[in-house]
């Protein structure tokens, strides 16, 4: 009661219940990016993570085969034929890692105190005395005193699996470290990581290519993450390859994860189609105090730029715990308030125990902050940012967004064939569903249309609110309908479906006839 009130007394009574009324069909309007493995395989598992609220899969090419992937897409693609949803396919790439090579794959336990010998020759046997690595320029490129980390899963935070080192010399080839901190690593490979120094590796790798030229190739990805980005000149390399594969609509989002992407966020953010805030490297690159300010800064400029932002490492706790921490809800809280499109969940649904649950609490916790967020602030500073005088696409995308709060709209209706519209209108934060009726171009093969729904319906996935519906203009189809009056009808009876469009609700379609952009306010009868 007294949070009623409260809410009142600010104004946003009306988005509360409007929000509280939208959390029974939808987990929420945050998007949850769910990675799959071992513990996220099977069609069952897939279809409750679907149902629990994931709208986009993540393939991380960091570990396994392109043979166990596909295995994983096809259950994919059934479970999402299950429950009638479009699922995208992100493939993660692996960029300019460091692995410490464990031949013998056996526990290998370092003692704080202790000093280990990092070195390129593959031939010794890894111990606490010595670890041996996949890269051979390492002692060119730290100094003393520089930090380097090394763990199996990108350092969750629990120490007894992550070691912490400080270089004390250079050896030729060979680097010696002060060992920090008393851990064990465990498996055949683990990463490491140099803090702050630039390592002369390639960020889209020969073995990145190969996988995208074959694997990406053969399921036609419709974004794909690219892990350490460093400059705007990585994102137009992938770019170019990607074209010269046939893969031109492909989206690209950029792992930004250390202090040089930081250093060049606002030209990575410039060239890429969306970001990925990668917690987990950044927060071992930067210290500790300075990572909060890192996303709230990025997460602000992905949003005056109207670009989708997602954020990684929120509930780690949950790769073996039913519940996350305390902190860790309110850190996802947090970063809905900020303003972020997308949660990413990564070992906790790839193996950890609970994937479904991941997905589900981390929906309930984005759709109770969707409850409070200050969509007028966000909105003042989106206007104020974009300048006038407005384009005109921009001007409609933000009078329609205005429209629908003014009018307690249930939904706004877009149609488009690129998913441009759609973003546009999610850049101003509406507070209820965004209803994308796609439509294919013209000359379009209506059988791989209809196959799997093609890739600018699924990216719109990846979008703050955007729900993607699959138009058509086949007469057989649309019955004689206008495309208006087909596209209306779709959004309506999938609105009417699912529970968010009632009797008397009103609705706001944003479309483009000819060169003009315009909005329409309409009511929905009984029928």
């Amino acid at each position: 009661r007294q949070f009623w009130f409260r809410f009142q007394d600010v104004g946003l009574r009306p988005l509360y219940i409007a929000c509280v009324l939208l959390q029974k069909v939808f987990p929420s309007l945050t998007k949850i990016v769910g990675t799959l493995g071992p513990n996220s395989h099977s069609v069952e598992v897939i279809e409750e993570c679907l149902t629990a609220g994931m709208s986009v899969a993540r393939f991380d090419f960091s570990w396994k085969d392109a043979t166990y992937h596909q295995e994983t897409l096809d259950n994919l693609r059934k479970a999402a034929q299950n429950v009638k949803k479009l699922c995208p396919i992100m493939l993660d790439t692996v960029g300019p890692e460091i692995q410490v090579h464990n031949s013998t794959g056996g526990a290998i336990e370092l003692i704080g105190g202790n000093h280990v010998t990092i070195t390129p020759d593959l031939s010794k046997a890894p111990s606490a005395d010595i670890l041996p690595i996949k890269f051979g320029d390492l002692a060119k490129v730290v100094k003393k005193g520089d930090t380097l980390f090394i763990g199996q899963y990108l350092f969750t935070g629990s120490e007894t699996t992550s070691l912490w080192l400080e270089v004390t010399e250079t050896s030729g080839a060979e680097v010696i470290c002060y060992v920090k901190n008393t851990a064990t690593l465990s498996g055949p490979i683990f990463t490491l990581h140099v803090s702050q120094v630039h390592i002369s590796m390639p960020t889209l790798s020969e073995y990145d290519k190969q996988v995208i030229s074959t694997w990406g190739l053969q399921n036609s990805v419709d974004i794909i993450s690219l892990s350490h980005t460093r400059s705007s000149e990585d994102v137009r390399e992938l770019r170019a390859f990607l074209k010269s594969h046939d893969l031109q609509d492909t989206q690209i989002y950029a792992k930004v994860e250390n202090a040089e992407g930081l250093e060049h966020f606002d030209e990575i953010l410039q060239e890429a189609d969306g970001i990925i805030i990668s917690r987990g490297d950044l927060g071992i690159d930067l210290p500790p105090e300075r990572v909060f300010m890192s996303q709230k800064t990025g997460i602000h400029k992905c949003n005056m730029a109207g670009k989708s932002v997602i954020i990684t490492r929120v509930v780690d706790s949950m790769i073996d715990n039913l519940r996350p921490t305390r902190a860790e809800a309110t850190d996802v809280a947090n970063a809905v308030l900020d303003g972020t499109d997308g949660i990413l969940l990564g070992a906790e649904t790839l193996r950890g125990q609970y994937p479904v649950d991941a997905v589900r609490t981390v929906g309930r916790i984005c759709a109770e902050a969707e409850t409070v967020y200050n969509q007028s602030l966000h909105f003042k500073k989106v206007a104020r940012h974009v300048g006038e005088p407005m384009a005109h696409e921009e001007s409609v995308a933000s009078s329609a967004v205005r429209s629908a709060m003014k009018v307690k709209a249930a939904a706004i209706v877009v149609f488009t064939f690129s998913g441009r519209a759609a973003r546009l209108i999610a850049k101003y934060r509406a507070p209820m569903p965004v209803l994308a009726v796609v439509f294919p171009r013209e000359g379009s093969d209506p059988s791989k249309w209809r196959s799997y729904g093609t890739t600018q319906a699924r990216q719109c996935f990846s979008v703050r609110g955007v729900y993607p519906l699959m138009g058509s203009t086949d007469e057989a189809e649309t019955g004689g309908l206008t495309k208006e009056e087909y596209g209306i009808k779709l959004a309506l009876n999938y609105g009417r479906s699912v529970g968010i469009i009632k009797p008397y609700d009103r609705v706001i379609i944003f479309e483009k006839i000819g060169d003009s952009s315009v909005v329409k306010i309409i009511e929905c009868d009984d029928s």
